[in-house]
């Protein structure tokens, strides 16, 4: 009996890319950044776009990072593979980090990082208020465009209360098996077929 290899395709009439969105990568997607991710596009337009991987985190705490950081119940994770000497963060707290740019609902990417390191030192934020990142996922115009025809991105949508809740270690998991259908069937595959 023939298989039916259509289960990898992703549907012409999936969400368009934009600002706020996410992206699932399929399953077998190569390299170890995009390998099984979820990635927050904190910026899109038609210069590009700019994400963070949301579930690959590093075992090491924010503050061994800055020798005057307090300290904070935070991991760092992987943004992506380009600027990965420079730490990036999102967060919910609004206003209260000056410069923050908006994402969607109350989720913001950025802002003055002694400002958020204050707020942490009087604490005055939750772990679950800020996501902190070693660099960052970057397309250049049409980029990201052609890699969603050739079916290496489902684009979707998370609330932020899910993005910053759900643990990292289930998120791709958990967005595949939210999509339904045949979506959910990826969960069941092998990340390397080839190991079988």
């Amino acid at each position: 009996m023939k298989l039916d290899m259509n289960i990898f395709r992703i549907e012409t009439n999936h969400v368009a890319p934009q600002k706020g969105h996410i992206l699932i990568s399929e399953p077998f997607l190569a390299g170890s950044y995009f390998n099984r991710s979820i990635i927050i596009l904190a910026s899109y337009s038609e210069s590009g776009a700019v994400g963070f991987i949301l579930n690959k985190k590093v075992d090491y705490p924010v503050e061994d990072l800055f020798v005057d950081f307090p300290d904070f119940d935070s991991v760092i994770h992987i943004g992506g593979p380009v600027g990965t000497d420079s730490i990036y963060f999102i967060h919910t707290l609004g206003e209260a980090i000056p410069g923050s740019i908006h994402i969607k609902e109350n989720l913001y990417w950025g802002g003055e990082f002694e400002a958020l390191k204050l707020q942490i030192k009087l604490g005055l934020v939750h772990p679950n208020q800020v996501r902190f990142f070693l660099g960052y996922s970057g397309w250049d115009p049409g980029q990201l465009e052609e890699e969603i025809r050739e079916n290496s991105w489902l684009v979707t949508e998370l609330s932020q209360a899910e993005m910053m809740s759900i643990d990292e270690n289930e998120l791709w998991v958990e967005s595949v098996r939210s999509m339904g259908g045949k979506y959910s069937m990826w969960e069941n595959f092998p990340e390397n077929p080839t190991l079988n």
